[in-house]
């Protein structure tokens, strides 16, 4: 092996460990879920994107059995061989009436549907508007893309706008936002944004991740939540967040671009078909919690005790419309050594420093569940109160 490259990396490596943004994988060894077991002992899980309560749950265990004893474990194809089952096509056709859509297709991942998405459709001739704290997934789709790429202020409607006059002479136009942006839980403005893409005659896309399962009424997304169902040309959805935590993802769209990225699509093309029981799992997922609404209702009722706890104990914490709740703490190394000493009074819930956030903007990031309950709330709050005076946070 070539030794430089390894000295190299070491002392990134240690860079990384001195700047305070090294991340450690905490090594799991029991089910997703509300408690979880780290090296024989159990944390209530405040981290996870288990938003619906239902990741490791015994109900979608004997869901998937079923998957399995019908379908079988895997295709071991694409889906234009021999890889496209019944249930696929019923996913599809399930998910794209769930989110507002005509059609849908699958892919292995979100970050594969975005990729999928954009060099597929979009070329030199064309110009991609990117809200500034997008996903990583859209950035790196729309860097492999050969469009002409502009990056508006976060949440800026008038700076998106002056974007879409200097970019009239391009072919087509395509705005990409989140629908929810992670780190904050931020919901982008859809009805706004909607109404200047029909101005300017753009394309727009949404990345709803973070939002399938959880936002609107029905939770169908940040589009019903906005009012705005059914007018978004492109829709992407995972479900491996609030739909079950397996993985997987689909884009929403029309019949005609989502017939085109079956033909064009690489990433979907050149992948093996969604497994099996991820597919048919999904399906029971969708189908499951339109008839159990009381989770949604869960979901909120105790993302407003967090946030009432901990405002009133004098933290900041967001006041986003969505169950993400950064603790916000700015120091990178007191949130790296918050975080730890939260994990070891048995409380899950990781830190954000730069360069995922911004500097000076470092947080613990608390993700609320269904499946939390308010003594499981409470003494999150109390543990936090009690580690924000050990380490000046407050008073």
């Amino acid at each position: 092996m070539y030794q430089p490259f390894h000295a190299g990396l070491d002392e990134a490596l240690e860079e990384i460990k001195t700047a305070g943004s090294y991340k450690k994988e905490h090594v799991i060894t029991s089910p997703q879920g509300r408690m979880v077991t780290v090296d024989g002992k159990e944390y209530l899980n405040f981290c996870a994107n288990n938003y619906l309560g239902l990741s490791g749950t015994e109900l979608l265990k004997e869901a998937s059995e079923k998957v399995l004893e019908k379908w079988g474990y895997g295709l071991a194809s694409v889906r234009f061989i021999c890889g496209t089952q019944t249930i696929h096509k019923d996913l599809e056709a399930k998910v794209a009436n769930f989110v507002g859509g005509e059609d849908a297709i699958l892919y292995s991942s979100c970050f594969m549907a975005n990729v999928g998405l954009m060099q597929t459709f979009f070329t030199v001739e064309d110009a991609i508007i990117s809200d500034a704290l997008n996903h990583a997934s859209i950035i790196d789709a729309v860097r492999l893309c050969k469009s002409e790429r502009h990056v508006y202020e976060h949440l800026n409607l008038e700076d998106l706008e002056e974007k879409l006059i200097a970019t009239q002479d391009k072919r087509y136009r395509l705005i990409a936002t989140d629908g929810v942006f992670s780190m904050d839980g931020h919901i982008a403005p859809l009805a706004e944004i909607v109404e200047l893409a029909k101005k300017y005659d753009a394309l727009l896309f949404v990345d709803d991740a973070h939002a399938t399962g959880v936002m609107g009424a029905a939770g169908r997304g940040t589009a019903e939540a906005c009012g705005v169902l059914g007018e978004i040309d492109f829709t992407a959805i995972t479900f491996g967040k609030a739909l079950g935590g397996a993985g997987g993802a689909a884009m929403i769209t029309s019949k005609n671009a989502a017939d085109f990225l079956r033909q064009k699509s690489r990433s979907y093309l050149f992948s093996n078909s969604l497994d099996t029981v991820i597919t048919g799992t999904s399906l029971f997922v969708i189908e499951y919690i339109q008839n159990h609404p009381e989770l949604l209702e869960k979901l909120w009722a105790n993302t407003a005790r967090f946030r009432e706890g901990m405002k009133h104990a004098g933290f900041v914490v967001s006041d986003a419309q969505h169950p993400i709740t950064p603790v916000m703490l700015g120091d990178e190394i007191k949130t790296k050594e918050m975080a730890q000493a939260l994990f070891e009074e048995g409380i899950y819930a990781v830190g954000f420093s730069y360069p995922v956030v911004p500097k000076g903007q470092a947080r613990i990031r608390v993700q609320i569940s269904a499946a939390h309950t308010e003594a499981d709330i409470d003494r999150t709050v109390a543990t936090f109160a009690k580690l924000g005076k050990q380490f000046g946070i407050i008073s």
